[in-house]
């Protein structure tokens, strides 16, 4: 568990130092997403984002299980 949670806060400090470049990649556009734009109103729920990041972090979180 330790090492579980030393990696997640280097992980958590190396985005947060690389965020103005990531903030520039074209995340939450993929084909599944749900976005709703009328006058006075947008709505957008990053539907299919949600479920790619999931299933990475859940592969991440199995091969560091493993060992």
């Amino acid at each position: 568990m330790q090492r579980l949670l030393i990696v997640l806060g280097v992980l958590l400090v190396a985005v947060g130092l690389l965020w103005p470049w990531i903030s520039k990649l074209p995340w939450g556009g993929l084909p599944g997403d749900i976005s709703i734009q009328r006058p006075g109103f947008s709505f957008h729920f990053p539907l299919m984002t949600s479920i790619v990041i999931s299933i990475v972090l859940s592969l991440i979180v199995w091969w560091i299980g493993r060992k």
